[in-house]
C-alpha cells in the first residue's frame, strides 16, 4: 500500500485552510488596535482583491451568500422577476434569488463538467414566462463557464449576468477569451466571491462583490450596511441633517432603503488580506495537485475520469471531483466514501442538485435535468488543498484503485 497521508492528523479531508503565523499575527494586530468591526483593514482587503481582479470596485461583505443577495438587489430584482440558476451549485445561489422575492428557474448542466452552458441557459429561457431579469453562471470547482457565449445570449434576451465566482478566485481566462482574471466583470455586471475556510483563501466567513459600475457599487455599500445613505444621494431630511453653517451634523445618518448587516469586520479582513499575499502560491499548488491526480487516474481503466475542462479557462481548482461509474464498479457512493475514510481519505459530494431539495422540488416536478442528475450520480470530490503533497495524491489514487478493483 502507498504510504500514509502526510499530515498531523493522519487524515486527508477533502478541503482544509492554510493558516500561518503571519495570518495569526495579522489578526492579533487588529485585536490590539482601535477597530474590530469596519476599519482600515476592510478597505485594504478590498483594494487587494481589486488589484488582483483588475476591477473598479470591490465591496467586502460577511459571506458569499450576502454577496449574491446584494448583487441581485443592486439589479433591482424582486417580486415578479425570475433568475436562471444552474441546478448544480450550493443552495445559496438559488436562495439569494428567493430572498429577493423572485422566482428561481433552474437550468440543467453539462453531464461531464457540471457547468451550465448556452444550450442549458437557452432551454431555461424558453421554459420561463418571459420575466427573466438575470442569470447566475456558477464557476463550479474553480473553472469558469463559457462566459463569452453566455453573454451573447444574455444580451439578446436583455438579461443581466451575475457570476457566482465563489469557487474561482485565482482562476484565469485563456485562449479566445484572452487574458484576465475570472470574475473581472468583462462579461458580467457583478461577480461574487466566498472566503469560507475551504475556499482558495480563508476569512473564517466572508465574501466580496466586484463590479465596474459606479451605481452598483454605491448601492452595494448601502445594502451591506442597513440601507444607509451613500455619498452621491440627496439628503431628504435637510432640517435634521445640516447645522447652522450648512454642514452635515456629525451624528447624522439617513436610511434610504431596506438593508442588512452584511458588513465584513476588520478581524476577518485582516486574515483575508494576509491570505491574499499567498493567493498565487495557493493556486499554483492546487494546479500541481490537480495535474498529479489527472496523471494517476489515467491508470484506472474505465471506471474513473476527471471532469471535462473548459479550455478557455485555467482553473483555480477549489475542488477536485472525479466522475465514477458506480454502476460498473458494483459499489455505491456511500460505501466507497466509508472505505476511503477508513483509509484516511476524506471525500464529499458537490452538490445534490438544488431542484431536488424539498424547498424547490414541488415546483420542478416533471422537469428533465438529466445532466445535473447524472453528474450528481457520478461525482465525488477528493482531497485538494495546499497543505497536501504530491505523494498524498498518490496515496489517495492508489487506495481508490485498490477499492474499485
Amino acid at each position: 500500500m502507498a504510504k500514509s497521508p502526510r499530515n498531523s492528523t493522519n487524515f486527508l479531508p477533502y478541503g482544509r485552510q492554510w493558516i500561518d503565523e503571519d495570518d495569526i499575527s495579522a489578526v492579533a494586530e487588529v485585536l490590539r488596535s482601535d477597530f474590530l468591526t469596519t476599519g482600515p483593514k476592510v478597505s485594504e482587503f478590498e483594494n487587494s482583491i481589486k488589484e488582483t481582479l483588475g476591477v473598479e470596485h470591490v465591496i467586502a461583505c460577511s459571506s458569499g451568500t450576502a454577496a449574491l443577495h446584494c448583487a441581485l438587489l443592486a439589479l433591482g430584482i424582486g417580486e415578479g422577476d425570475a433568475v436562471i440558476v444552474p441546478s448544480v451549485t450550493f443552495v445559496a445561489t438559488a436562495n439569494a434569488v428567493r430572498m429577493c422575492g423572485a422566482e428561481v428557474i433552474f437550468a440543467d448542466v453539462d453531464v461531464n463538467s457540471g457547468l451550465m452552458e448556452v444550450p442549458h441557459f437557452n432551454e431555461a429561457l424558453k421554459r420561463s414566462k418571459g420575466n427573466v431579469r438575470a442569470v447566475i453562471p456558477v464557476h463550479l470547482t474553480g473553472q469558469c463557464a463559457n462566459m463569452a457565449e453566455i453573454k451573447e445570449l444574455a444580451d439578446k434576451a436583455n438579461v443581466k449576468i451575475i457570476s457566482d465566482a465563489c469557487h474561482a478566485l485565482g482562476a484565469e481566462y485563456q485562449n479566445q477569451l484572452g487574458s484576465g482574471a475570472v470574475g473581472d466583470c468583462q462579461f458580467e455586471e457583478m461577480s461574487c466571491f466566498s472566503f469560507h475556510p475551504v475556499k482558495t483563501i480563508a476569512m473564517g466567513e466572508g465574501g466580496a462583490i466586484a463590479t465596474n459600475n459606479d451605481e452598483y457599487a454605491r448601492l452595494l455599500r448601502s445594502f451591506i450596511s442597513h440601507g444607509a445613505w451613500q455619498q452621491g444621494e440627496e439628503i431628504v431630511n435637510e432640517d435634521l441633517a445640516f447645522d447652522s453653517e450648512g454642514k452635515i451634523n456629525p451624528w447624522y445618518h439617513e436610511f434610504h432603503r431596506l438593508g442588512w448587516n452584511y458588513r465584513a469586520s476588520d478581524i476577518h479582513c485582516a486574515l483575508g488580506l494576509s491570505q491574499m499575499n499567498k493567493l498565487s502560491a495557493f493556486v499554483e499548488k492546487r494546479r500541481a495537485l490537480a495535474d498529479r491526480y489527472k496523471e494517476n487516474i489515467a491508470e484506472i481503466d474505465g471506471f474513473v475520469k476527471a471532469i471535462d475542462e473548459n479550455k478557455n479557462c485555467l482553473s483555480a481548482w477549489h475542488l477536485f471531483p472525479l466522475l465514477i461509474n458506480f454502476d460498473e464498479v458494483k459499489m455505491d457512493k456511500a460505501m466507497l466514501m466509508h472505505h476511503l475514510k477508513d483509509r484516511g481519505v476524506g471525500t464529499q459530494v458537490h452538490y445534490i442538485p438544488v431542484h431536488l431539495q424539498p424547498f424547490y422540488k414541488d415546483e420542478n416536478q416533471g422537469l428533465d435535468f438529466f445532466g445535473a442528475e447524472t453528474y450528481y450520480k457520478k461525482t465525488l470530490s477528493f482531497p485538494l488543498y495546499p497543505h497536501m503533497e504530491l505523494e498524498d495524491v498518490d496515496y489517495v489514487v492508489t487506495n481508490l484503485k485498490s477499492l474499485l478493483s
